[in-house]
């Protein structure tokens, strides 16, 4: 029987030649079921094997691909650690593989004479030029000259599986490649300038030459975008035809908040309000997400908004990760609104039976025009009796039945949903592309930057001597202890030993508070109160300050073992300094174990820009894990890479605009393959949905 009328797309991996059941069931964990599942299971890089590297030609920080023939493997004995060393030679020099805790290698590797390619970074090592931890694989004497000499796909991997074996399995699932159905009308491909959709896969895996690979590339990644970007539009324009709340805004609302914030609104301020008021005049719901660095006004900007809704009879909730945030917001919005009779009040869970039970009757009465809290807004006992407009700031921190859970507790009310971690354009297109989009896009006048340094571990004492001349000046500085664990208790426990440390033995002239995730709330405020007039001149934290406290006097910021924070946090923690007109400074201690720790050390130093530092942390970590944005649903993307392909993606966007201008159903014939793609998408984007 022909191998074709054998398999079908869906036909399970295992029944394909060279698969297996073992196999079948190591890559099942990289979800790769079907033929269609390993047709789609793309290489994360390839390998021009027509042209490896001589090992004599290697420099330092070089990543190479090099291939020669082992000649010696070694097992030096280290306490606690076992370090395998291979000497591979092309001829040409030697050059040290190295892999720690992996015994299993020497037996691969030893009494073969093996030809060997590795893949890496070059190191100065203690005996020449090193390979840490290299990707390799043994050249097998089956191999052909013709493997070799061509651009090879390299996969990404886990458990046992090599590179060989998927390599085997992809090229009998190819074999099926035919029948894949095209997905993109001609017309889109001859403007686009695109390969078929069996060509692309086809170059995919196994590239006749680099154009083609690179082809291969954007036709697959546009049509990524493509699907993306029409189920985003779609939903959209649905949305435009829901019903909302048409709110009328008073004439003077600028004026009014304004005097009661005590300063008057930047540019940037003022341009976003007014697409906010626009949004909230209309008949149909608001969906917009307000994007600003640190420290940029957006609390004001939202404050606004909820005294456009008060305004109009009805009432606002602002939603809040944590319970230190909550606290700090209801106490700014009472600050601002209470003056001129507007209610503020605080729900979040660790209030006293009978406080919580007052605050939740006032919610509910309509006697609380602007409610603030963390998760406990979305309880069931709590009832809104007009809810007009939902806040949720920090929006990344919730998680989708969270943030739908409030919006149900009004009848379509507004939605604005607030970032202090600004994401690069073509991150928010991808993730919130359903969300209308506005960027406050500078500072408030009077603000300096920040100075940063990075110090090691061994310049500590240095640093403190130096925070210690600013103490003596009226200085207050915050110290935020080391990423320890995600558990809150191991964290307090952190905490305490370095409060105790810098209480007792660097600072014990001076006042030292102490503030971590396990404080009661009360406890919290205290602390916090005392830091802000400056009873306490030295705050030692942990993450939990990263976003929302503002002491406009603390101008200093040390960070211990900084390197174990993520880019975006380290820059959330960096602007709680600068708050006011004193020059500011921010001190990194910590010694990097990794190439990425110390990129992102160094971006921090090079730059407060906070789009810049988004993007770097994109480079480095990869759009899911972005901003919290895994762990918040976000659409993973196959292909597409958000930094490399932002001008790929824009083109798609218009492609989408285009076409649902001419089809707003894709009803037409012409259209009726896109349908399955976009109904894909749109099944996937549920997962973010905010309402």
């Amino acid at each position: 029987m022909n191998v074709q009328t054998q398999y079908s797309l869906t036909t399970e991996i295992k029944f394909l030649k060279g698969v297996g059941p073992k196999l079948a069931a190591a890559l099942e964990k990289l979800d790769v079921k079907t033929v269609d599942d390993l047709l789609h299971y793309l290489p994360r890089r390839y390998e021009d094997r027509a042209n490896f590297v001589p090992i004599r030609s290697l420099r330092a920080d070089d990543w190479a691909t090099v291939k020669g023939k082992v000649i010696d493997v070694d097992v030096p004995k280290r306490r606690g650690l076992q370090i395998i060393r291979a000497i591979v030679t092309d001829g040409t020099a030697s050059l040290s593989l190295v892999w720690f805790n992996q015994p299993w290698i020497t037996t691969k590797l030893s009494g073969r004479n093996a030809e060997i390619i590795a893949y890496g970074q070059v190191k100065s090592g203690e005996y020449g030029y090193q390979m840490q931890s290299p990707e390799w694989e043994i050249v097998d004497s089956e191999d052909s000259e013709a493997e070799f000499a061509r651009i090879t796909p390299i996969y990404p991997l886990k458990e046992s599986v090599s590179q060989k074996m998927v390599r085997r399995a992809v090229k009998s699932a190819l074999t099926m490649v035919d029948a894949l159905p095209e997905t993109l009308p001609l017309e889109i491909r001859k403007r686009h300038k695109l390969m078929s959709r069996r060509a692309a896969i086809r170059n995919a895996h196994f590239p006749e030459s680099e154009e083609k690979r690179i082809g291969a590339r954007r036709r697959l990644v546009f049509e990524e975008f493509l699907y993306l970007q029409l189920a985003q539009c779609m939903r959209n324009r649905e949305r435009g035809l829901q019903e909302g709340i048409g709110f009328e805004i008073a004439s003077d609302l600028h004026t009014e908040i304004e005097r009661a914030c005590g300063f008057t609104f930047t540019a940037a301020q003022k341009k976003v309000l007014d697409e906010i008021l626009a949004d909230m005049r209309s008949p149909h719901p608001m969906n917009r997400l307000l994007q600003g660095d640190v420290g940029s006004g957006k609390t004001a900007v939202a404050a606004a908004a909820m005294l456009a809704a008060v305004r109009a009879n009805f009432q606002a909730a602002l939603m809040a990760p944590t319970e230190i945030l909550a606290e700090q917001h209801a106490a700014n919005l009472k600050q601002i609104f209470e003056p001129i009779g507007i209610e503020v009040e605080l729900l979040v869970g660790k209030q006293q039976s009978r406080a919580k039970k007052k605050a939740i009757a006032r919610i509910g009465s309509g006697d609380a025009h602007i409610s603030v809290g963390t998760h406990a807004l979305i309880q069931q006992n709590v009832n809104f009796d007009r809810l007009g407009l939902v806040v949720i700031d920090e929006q990344h921190r919730f998680g989708v039945m969270q943030r739908g859970a409030l919006r149900r507790k009004g009848v379509a009310p507004d939605v604005l949903v607030m970032s202090a971690t600004p994401i690069p354009r073509s991150l928010t297109l991808t993730i919130y592309g359903d969300l209308d989009l506005s960027v406050i896009d500078e500072l408030p006048p009077g603000r300096t930057p920040i100075k940063t340094h990075w110090k090691q571990p061994n310049e500590r004492a240095r640093v403190y001597e130096g925070v210690r001349a600013m103490l003596q000046q009226g200085a207050q500085v915050y110290i935020v202890c080391p990423l320890v664990s995600e558990s809150e208790k191991m964290q307090m426990q952190a905490a305490e030993d370095l409060y105790k440390q810098i209480s007792t033995e660097v600072f014990p002239e001076f006042k030292v508070g102490l503030i971590h995730g396990q404080l009661k709330s009360k406890n919290k405020e205290r602390q916090m109160e005392a830091f802000r007039s400056g009873e306490t001149q030295v705050l030692v934290a942990t993450s939990v300050i990263e976003v929302g406290v503002d002491v406009p006097n603390a101008t200093i910021m040390v960070i211990e073992d900084a390197n174990r924070f993520g880019l975006a946090q380290l820059h959330q923690l960096r602007g709680r300094v600068g708050r006011g007109s004193k020059k500011s400074y921010c001190v990194l201690i910590g010694a990097p174990v990794t190439p990425d720790s110390a990129q992102r050390l160094s971006v921090m130093v090079q730059t407060n820009d906070g789009f810049k530092i988004s993007e770097e942390d994109l480079r480095i970590r990869g759009p899911g894990d972005l901003s919290g944005t895994r762990q918040s649903g976000a659409i993973e993307l196959r292909v597409a890479d958000l930094l490399r392909d932002g001008a790929l993606l824009e083109e798609a966007r218009s492609a989408a605009i285009e076409i649902l201008d001419a089809d707003p159903k894709l009803e037409s014939p012409d259209n009726a393959m896109l349908k399955s793609g976009v109904e894909q998408s749109r099944s996937r984007m549920m997962q973010t949905d905010v309402s």
